[in-house]
Parts: structure tokens; sequence; C-alpha cells
């Protein structure tokens, strides 16, 4: 046998793979797209079919003048826009579904084209219709179009992942994609308050709603749509108004929940209306147009209950977010700050909780609340022996706090790591990862009577087996020796008497001289806790290139801030040295290594 017989042979054994269904086939063949659609794993699946219709339908015409037109509205481009409104049909309108697979503008497309076959008024605003006297399939296509305004204003709120830059085409492609997105979200945000007018005026409605399916479709393209058989009471899908009430209440709240950022009594039109939609998911047996997350549902109500202060008779006593709010209202943050420390051990209250407890308090601090400075800190540091003991990398925002310590900050945090532990009860875990914490300290702290102090305290004595402590001591005596102990310490922000302006101009001399960025950082710490004005001023000849100068001075920490423009500016000055340097060695004809 040749080798090309052989491999017939071989090629006509193999199992052939089903090829995947063009969407011209579906032009071709009326009865296709029901078949294809039955099948468990349709190739393409619904969603992808969708685009590819609208995809087709709304591609641009060239005329005999090679000049570009809008798409031509023919029988072919209606009836490609029809097959994606049944592909819809299909999924019953399912928007969870349609928004996961389909991009902002495709489902405008899609949405509006829904609204034109549904017979829904051009150029006339939703909110001036009176849904009660439109034929049924018309008032759901109102009552979806504008269902999904609200909740894709609420979902692009949420942080997206930026995607990574592909070929030169492709980010022209996504770049309009993103213009286009940005243009919708603009309409419909400006539209928001109609939006929400009707939904608002659909709950209202006792009546049951029909919406459209693959047959009533498929009538809108036949003589029976004359007849007005597709506006008829009983065409359609049946939807129960406790059904669309449901699935309403739900999406009206989640647009207040976010409204309640900037205006607090949306909180409670949410929470009313995430009380309403928990009442008549208990009271339905079966759903076809109730699509939301009942863990998601359950976390908003408990955000709303604590928002709005809203207590619920039937609890037997008040959750731990109850508690820590009722103690955050009364300005009882030393209670809040204990309450935390109680949690490190019996570790209930989810960290995401206690993170936004920390927000809330800092933002408070932003508008100006000096007070609540001190409590910051300390909810701070509760939270980040929290994440040692659970083995979590340590936050941004305690490693900056790390940056300035004082003896009272390490002392409290020696005290919140002993509290956090039960004595002889917790696991080994726990306290090697106690240890490691304290270990981080060691290694992140730079004050010397601070080191000491952690290496000397009991827990450190009790947490760390005896070679692991030889060796921190012996790094800190190391440490020790290249600070040079014998020198007379800088002054510390409880030292520095009230006038201290001779102090700040010894430091500030000291801050252009040294080369050295441990006791760059040192000076600028000392310098930062007399007076909070940026430092990094202090030298007109510090100079940093344009391209980094607006990235450094959008750093929030004055502190890192400073020391990050001091440091690349007097590199920067080094390596110029060095460059004028070697062009004097080479105008002498001299060849040294640079």
């Amino acid at each position: 046998m040749s080798s090309e017989t052989t491999d017939r042979v071989a090629v006509s054994s193999r199992p052939s793979t089903p090829l995947q269904t063009s969407w011209f086939e579906f032009l071709l063949d009326g009865s296709l797209l029901e078949k294809h659609l039955q099948k468990s794993n349709s190739d393409p699946p619904p969603v992808q079919l969708i685009i590819q219709f609208l995809e087709q339908a709304s591609k641009p015409s060239v005329n005999e003048q090679n000049q570009v037109q809008p798409p031509a509205d023919n029988r072919r481009n209606r009836t490609l826009k029809l097959l994606a409104l049944e592909v819809a049909a299909h999924l019953k309108w399912d928007l969870d579904a349609l928004e996961k697979g389909l991009t902002i503008p495709v489902l405008n497309m899609l949405l509006n084209e829904l609204l034109c076959v549904s017979k829904v008024p051009p150029g006339v605003k939703h909110v001036e219709l009176e849904l009660s006297t439109l034929p049924p399939t018309t008032a759901m296509a109102v009552i979806i179009y504008n269902r999904w305004a609200i909740r894709t204003i609420v979902l692009s709120s949420f942080p997206e992942k930026q995607t990574k830059p592909g070929p030169h085409q492709m980010n022209i492609i996504v770049q309009q994609e993103k213009e286009m997105t940005e243009n919708i979200l603009t309409v419909l945000k400006e539209q928001a308050t109609d939006s929400i007018s009707v939904l608002e005026g659909a709950l209202q409605l006792k009546k049951d709603f029909y919406v459209h399916t693959l047959r009533t479709l498929d009538l809108l393209a036949s003589d029976a749509a004359a007849n007005g058989e597709t506006e008829s009471s009983t065409a359609g899908l049946r939807i129960s108004a406790d059904e669309l009430h449901c699935q309403v209440h739900y999406d009206l709240g989640g647009i207040f929940f976010q409204q309640g950022c900037t205006d607090q009594p949306a909180y409670k039109k949410a929470r009313d209306h995430f009380r309403r939609t928990k009442e008549l998911l208990a009271k339905l047996d079966s759903t076809v147009h109730v699509h939301l997350d009942e863990k998601r549902l359950a976390g908003y109500w408990n955000a709303c209950r604590a928002l709005t202060e809203d207590r619920d008779p039937s609890d037997s006593q008040n959750s731990p977010y109850n508690q820590i709010n009722g103690l955050i209202r009364a300005h009882s943050y030393q209670a809040v700050i204990e309450a935390f420390i109680k949690d490190n051990v019996s570790r209930s209250l989810p960290n995401s909780f206690r993170r936004s407890v920390l927000r809330e308090f800092l933002y408070r601090v932003q508008q100006g609340d000096s007070s609540l400075e001190e409590v910051c800190y300390k909810v701070c540091v509760c939270n980040a022996v929290r994440d040692a003991l659970e083995g979590e990398v340590l936050s941004v925002r305690f490693q900056q706090l790390l940056l300035r310590p004082s003896k009272r900050m390490v002392d409290f945090i020696l005290e919140v790591c002993t509290l956090s532990l039960e004595k002889d009860r917790s696991s080994e875990t726990l306290r090697r990862n106690m240890a490691t914490f304290m270990k981080t300290l060691c290694e992140t702290l730079e004050e010397l009577p601070l080191l000491f102090l952690i290496s000397s305290h009991k827990l450190f004595v009790e947490l760390l087996k005896e070679d692991e402590r030889k060796f921190v001591v012996e790094q800190l005596r190391k440490r020790s020796a290249t600070i040079n102990l014998s020198a007379k310490p800088l002054p510390s922000f409880y030292d520095i008497p009230a006038s201290a302006s001779v102090n700040i101009g010894q430091l500030e001399q000291q801050l252009i001289l040294l080369l050295e960025p441990r006791k760059i950082k040192q000076i600028l710490i000392e310098l930062h806790d007399v007076a909070e004005r940026p430092f990094w001023r202090v030298n007109s000849k510090w100079e940093v290139p344009p391209d980094y100068i607006n990235v450094i001075l959008g750093i929030k920490d004055n502190l890192t801030k400073d020391l990050v423009y001091i440091l690349m500016a007097k590199g920067l000055h080094c390596i110029s040295i060095k460059i004028c340097r070697c062009v004097r060695w080479s105008e002498r004809s001299v060849s040294p290594s640079c």
C-alpha cells in the first residue's frame, strides 16, 4: 500500500468533527433555528448566534461611488434582526445570561430592536407611556428595556479588569467599542430617573404580563401580525404579576443601593424593595422570569439593614454586623477596637467587613474629623494582626503605617498580638503565623529602640525558637553597627521642643547632603513628625524627568512621595556626575572603566 493510500485510510478512519452551523444557513431554512436551539450543546451557542445575526444585519454597505452607507433596511437585514430576537426569546429574556455574553452596544441594539417590533411608539419617552393601556407584549418590551438600563448603570459602577493590549488593529476595534459603550452609558444615566419611574409604574399593575416567544416573533413576519394576533392577551409567554414584580423590586433595589453612596435616604428605598423581593420570592412556587442571585440578595438585605438601623423583631439577638455598626453610631470607638481584637480570636467577622469599617473611618478623617486618626491606625493594626494570623499578605496601608512608627504604636501592636492568641489553646499554625509576623516587624522597622522593644517582649521569646531569636538579634546587632549607635540619635517627635525651627533647618541640611537611603528615610520621618509640608522642594536643584513627576506627585502618602522623589533626584544626580567624569576622561584620550 502506498503512503498516499495509507494517509487516506487514516484520515477516513478518524471520527469527524461536526461542522459549525453558519449564520446564513438560518436564512435559507426557516425551521433550522428552532431545531438548533433545542440541541443540548448547540454550536454556535445561543448568545454567539445573537452576535452573528446582529453583526451581519448592521454591516454598512458601499454604493457605486465607493461611499460607505448605513446598513440597508431590506428584507435580509430585518430577518437577521428577527432571528436575534428569537434566540433571546428562547432564553426567556434572561438578562443575566444576555449580560454575561453580550457587550453593552450589542445588547442595546437587541433591545432597541425589541422595542421596534413590539410597536413601542418611536420618539416618545417611555415615562410618558401609560403601561396599563399598552398591549401586553408592548408593555413587557418597555419593562425589559428599562430593567436593563438600570442594571447596566449598576454593573458599570463595578471595577473592570484591564484588558491586555493586542495587535494595533484589534486595539482600534476595542477603543471604538469602548467609546460606544461610554456614549450609551451616558444616555442611560441621563435617563435613569425616567427608567426608575417606568418600573415603579409597572409595580402598580396587578394583571399578568406576556412576553414575546419564537412563535409570536414568527407571526410578526407573517400576515397574522396585521390581524393583531401578537398583541392579544393570550399571545406570548405568560408572566405572573408577582413574578415580574419580584424581579423589578430586585432591580430597583440595586439602583437605589448604588445611589445610597451619595444619597443616604436611597438606602431605605433599597431596603424596602429588597424586603418585598424576599417576600415575593418566598411566595412563588416556580419562576420563569425571576433571575437573581439569592446570596447577593441576602448581602444586599444585611447591608441595607445595617445602614438604615433596621431591626428585625424575629432576630433573637443582634448580628455581629449590627453590634459593630451600633457602636460606630454611638461613637464608642474604643469598644469597636476591643471588638476587633476579640474577633481576632473568634474570627467570625469577614475580613471584607473589617476593611469596610476602616475605610469608613478613613473617609471621615479625610472629611476633616481628625479625632479619628488614632482610631484609624488602631483598627489598621487589628486588621493586620488578623491577616497575619490567617497567613495573608499584610496590607499596603499597614506597611505605610510602619514607615512612621512610634513607641506607642509598637506597644499597641504587641498588645494586640498578645490578646489575639488564646493562652495555651491556639493552634501551632496560628502561633507560627504570629511568629512570622513578629519577625516581619523586626525586618521592617529601622529604629533600634523599637526593634529591641519587640525582641525583648515576652511573646517574642515564647513564639520564636532559640535559634530564630539568636538570628534576629544578630541581625539587629549588625544593623546597629551600620547605623553607628555612637552617633547622637535623631530627635523623635516626642523629644522635639515646641520651637523646632532650628531642628528643621539642621535636618533639611542633612537631607541635602546625605546619600544613604536609610538615613534619608529617617530624616524624612523626623521632618514629617515636626511639620506636614512637602520636603522634596528643599533643594531647587533636585530634578526628576517630566514623565515621572505626575506619577510621584500622585502618591497620596506625603512621606512616601518625598522619599521617592528625593531618592530618584539624588540617583539621577549621581548618574549625571559619573557621565560627566567619563566625558572628561574621554576628552583626555583615556578609557577608564565608567
